[in-house]
C-alpha cells in the first residue's frame, strides 16, 4: 500500500506554471512601471504663451477652440520631474531646469492643446517638434541636436525652425511685416507657402547648391555664388524670409 503517493512530473509542470506565471507579473509590473503618465490642464484667455524646454522626446502641440490649454505626457523610466508655472498666462515647463543635476531621465512625450491665438516657444535637445493649427504672433521650434519639425496649418507673424540633423517642414502663411527664418545642418527644408505671398528672400545651400524655387507671383530672384544662395523677392517683399541649409536641400513648393 503506498501513503502519500506523489508524481514528480506533475510536481515539474506545476512548478514550471508558477514560475512562467511569476515571470509574466514581473514583466508586466516593469512595463508598468516604466511609464508614467502626467495630465494638467489651464484657463486661457485671449493671449497666452505655452514655454516648454524639453530634454528627450516627441512634442505636439495642437491648435483647439476651446479657452483652456490641456497639457497630458508620457514618462518613460527613470520618470522626470515636472512642475509647471503659470505666470501671468505664460504656460512655463522647464524640464532642464526641473531636473537639474539628474544624469539619468527617460523621454517625456508631449501631447499639448492650446488656443488658436496660442503663441508657442518650444526647444527640445533630441526628439520631434510639432506644431499644428496656430495662429499666434510667435511660433518657435527648436532642436539642439537630432530631430524633426513639424510645423502645419501655421498663421504666425514670426516663425523660427532650427535643428541640427533632421528635416523641417513649414506649411502656413507668410504675413506682411513678418519675420521666418529656418536653419539646419543636415536635413531637407520644405516650404509650402502661398502662390502670392509677398516677401524678401535669402536662401542659401552652401554644401549641395540644392535649391529648388517654384513659381511666386511678381518675383525678381537672383542665383549667386555658383548657385549656393538666392537672393531677391516675391511680390512687394514686405516679410522677411531667411533659410539655411548648410548640408542638405531646400524646396519652396506652392501653396
Amino acid at each position: 500500500m503506498f501513503i502519500g503517493s506523489k508524481n514528480p512530473s506533475g510536481l515539474r509542470a506545476a512548478s514550471f506554471i508558477t514560475l512562467l506565471s511569476l515571470t509574466f507579473l514581473l514583466a508586466f509590473a516593469s512595463e508598468a512601471s516604466a511609464q508614467k503618465k502626467f495630465s494638467r490642464t489651464y484657463p486661457a484667455g485671449q493671449s497666452v504663451k505655452i514655454q516648454l524646454m524639453n530634454r528627450t522626446g516627441t512634442v505636439t502641440v495642437e491648435g483647439w477652440n476651446r479657452s483652456e490649454v490641456s497639457i497630458s505626457a508620457t514618462l518613460e523610466a527613470p520618470a522626470a520631474n515636472i512642475s509647471p508655472q503659470n505666470l501671468s498666462g505664460v504656460i512655463i515647463i522647464n524640464l532642464v531646469r526641473d531636473n537639474q543635476g539628474r544624469n539619468e531621465v527617460g523621454n517625456v512625450n508631449f501631447t499639448i492643446r492650446v488656443p488658436y491665438t496660442t503663441m508657442v516657444d518650444i526647444e527640445t535637445k533630441i526628439g520631434n517638434l510639432n506644431v499644428s493649427n496656430v495662429r499666434g504672433g510667435l511660433v518657435r521650434a527648436h532642436i539642439s541636436s537630432e530631430g524633426d519639425i513639424t510645423l502645419t496649418n501655421i498663421g504666425a507673424s514670426n516663425v523660427a525652425a532650427e535643428n541640427v540633423i533632421g528635416d523641417i517642414f513649414y506649411d502656413g502663411e507668410i504675413q506682411d511685416g513678418g519675420n521666418y527664418r529656418f536653419s539646419s545642418m543636415k536635413g531637407t527644408i520644405n516650404l509650402r507657402i502661398p502662390f502670392n505671398s509677398s516677401f524678401k528672400v535669402v536662401a542659401t545651400a552652401p554644401s549641395t547648391k540644392n535649391i529648388s524655387f517654384a513659381s511666386c507671383a511678381n518675383a525678381d530672384l537672383n542665383r549667386l555664388g555658383d548657385g549656393r544662395r538666392i537672393v531677391g523677392r516675391c511680390g512687394s517683399g514686405s516679410a522677411s524670409l531667411s533659410v539655411t541649409n548648410q548640408r542638405g536641400n531646400i524646396n519652396f513648393i506652392r501653396r
